[in-house]
């Protein structure tokens, strides 16, 4: 992300979790009852030990027996209570984390371009995994044992005052000396945790980038260029976690060390009373256990609360992502477009400045009308603003001033998906799914038959190739089609578009990147998804440019000028030199 808010305390982060868990109701209180069970079994070793101590030894055979029995029967019930605990809570800490992927993608997802445009793919990633297994952990473990550990911690410290008052007050020395050092590194620990997890986000991002650029990448031969790359950030991200674990380590063996330094100071003085003949040696065995159960307490929540430092900062993250709010949202009750619709478009008055540029308008005043059925060609220097009269037809963003109209309907006063459905995108740079062609194309109407989706294939000229592969339209095509030509990926693309059937359909330079033969075909299928459609054409290529109605020049985010090719190359101007620039040679 690019601003990093103060980090809030570990608690108003993990608080988050809580509505997850809420959900998994019958699974909670299946765990507290197990844990209840455990806790109880564990403080009732200490008992079972002093009855085999003091009476077992001295009572022959029988009492033997009944002593060991008893001691058998609390430990087969902490076994069995354990395991349930541990079933219960790990199947509670899966469903969590999977209801909170679920909710994080379905957000990132819906977030406008504009988030999108100012944050690494591979970032956003490293949030809905990296980030998303440690809160696994916090609730499949940590928070776990954090109940256990002060159930354990409190029965045992109430066990050691009624076993022997006087010892166990000078126990309690110890315990604010253990849980200061815990108090003193909590907020250090937060900070490097949350810097830890900042660094291994970076390191997804780049490996991302770098794998996602695989081919631009070796024909530069930049493999070792790369590798330096990966490893320093690695190395930075390891060394960060290294002062994590090294901030964590001193805190647990702090606590650790002042906690069974009074245990032991406190068993000292209780072994002068075993000899003295104040206290039995099984009520001794008795104290010495419930202090180690509650010297182990102080020893787990230490670490507990370091992993909670550490979960806090990539809950944080987390809570960053869910908490940002898309710029583009519909009205609270939108309007509909007529149907059926007839795609009449209208830019009026239409001012536009990228977040990134506010100095720079991207479009200037802007007016534009499409009628139904008539197809526009936007031509114009790089940074002209033809993108950007998609990008607002499309309402990845809102204008600053003025409208855009599609059959007479403000598109802001639109659900965005409604309008959407309405459009259909070639994009210059093919968007191919790494599953089967036929899935590829279903994605323009995910409820097509087969049949339709054929019908879309011939009619996008792209039924000669899809036959030749090896399982025809089954056939995976690999991450972003790489199974396929650069043409063949187009056609797939335009096959898609052909399905979805909509009324308004932006061709993106859709044939500039292509070879004659390739531009052939695609031009071919690109004729038939334009018959009686309103079509904007980005266009760079000759041929788009003499079949369209009219063509619209544009420069710094106005029109300069607009006609048709023969009566703008007459006129002279901005479009004769593109003209003689781009197309006559």
């Amino acid at each position: 992300m690019t601003n990093t808010p103060p980090a809030k305390a570990p608690i108003g982060h993990l608080r988050t979790l809580w509505p997850f868990v809420r959900r998994h109701r019958g699974l909670f209180f299946a765990w507290l009852a197990a844990l209840a069970f455990s806790s109880a079994a564990t403080l009732s070793l200490p008992l079972a030990f002093r009855t085999v101590i003091d009476q077992g030894f001295s009572t022959g055979g029988e009492g033997i027996d009944r002593a060991f029995a008893l001691l058998f029967v609390v430990a087969l019930i902490l076994a069995f209570a354990t395991a349930a605990r541990f079933f219960f809570v790990s199947v509670l800490g899966e469903r969590v984390v999977a209801d909170l992927r679920r909710q994080l993608y379905s957000h990132l997802i819906g977030l406008d371009s504009g988030f999108h445009d100012g944050n690494r793919s591979g970032e956003l990633v490293s949030r809905l995994t990296a980030d998303a297994e440690l809160l696994r952990n916090v609730v499949a473990t940590s928070m776990s044992v954090a109940l256990r550990s002060s159930v354990t911690f409190l029965g045992s410290i109430v066990m050691l005052f009624v076993t022997s008052p006087r010892l166990a007050a000078w126990a309690m020395i110890g315990i604010p000396l253990a849980v200061l050092p815990i108090v003193i590194g909590a907020r250090r620990l937060q900070k490097i945790s949350r810097s830890a997890q900042d660094r291994i986000a970076d390191a997804n991002a780049l490996a991302t980038e770098t794998l996602g650029a695989v081919r631009t990448v070796q024909a530069h031969a930049r493999e070792p260029y790369e590798r330096g790359r990966f490893g320093d950030a690695i190395a930075t991200a390891v060394a960060t976690a290294r002062r994590r674990i090294q901030a964590q380590a001193w805190v647990t063996a702090i606590a650790i060390s002042l906690v069974f330094g009074a245990i032991t100071l406190v068993l000292w003085m209780g072994a002068h009373d075993v000899a003295a003949n104040r206290m039995s040696a099984g009520t001794l065995g008795q104290f010495v256990l419930y202090a180690l159960i509650g010297g182990g307490s102080i020893g787990a929540l230490a670490e507990v609360w370091n992993e909670l430092q550490r979960a806090a900062g990539g809950m944080g993250r987390v809570s960053e992502l869910l908490d940002a709010e898309p710029a583009i949202t519909a009205p609270a009750h939108p309007e509909l477009l007529p149907q059926p619709l007839r795609g009449e478009i209208a830019f009026d008055g239409v001012t536009f400045h990228y977040p990134a540029r506010p100095d720079l308008p991207a479009l200037d005043d802007f007016e534009l009308k499409v009628a139904p059925g008539e197809t526009v060609a936007l031509v114009g220097p790089s940074g002209a603003g033809k993108s950007t009269v998609f990008s607002l037809l499309l309402r990845f963003h809102d204008p600053d001033t003025g409208t855009v109209q599609v059959d007479g309907v403000d598109a802001a006063r639109l659900d965005p998906a409604d309008l959407r459905e309405a459009i259909a995108l070639v994009p210059q740079q093919p968007t191919i799914f790494a599953t089967s062609a036929r899935e590829n194309i279903r994605y323009g109407r995910l409820d097509a038959a087969d049949a339709d989706i054929e019908s879309a294939v011939r009619a996008a000229h792209a039924a000669d190739f899809i036959e030749a592969l090896p399982q025809g339209l089954d056939t995976e095509l690999g991450e972003r089609g790489t199974r396929l030509s650069g043409g063949q990926q187009q056609r797939i693309v335009i096959a898609r578009a052909l399905l979805k059937d909509a009324p308004i359909l932006l061709l993106d330079e859709a044939t500039s990147a292509l070879d004659a033969q390739s531009e052939r075909a695609v031009q071919q299928a690109l004729e038939t998804l334009m018959e009686g459609r309103t079509t904007l054409v980005i266009a760079h290529r000759l041929a788009t440019v003499l079949k369209a109605d009219r063509i619209v020049v544009m420069d710094r985010g106005r029109i300069v000028a607009e006609g048709t090719h023969a009566q703008l190359l007459a006129e002279g101007g901005l479009y004769a030199e593109l003209a003689k620039l781009q197309f006559l040679d």
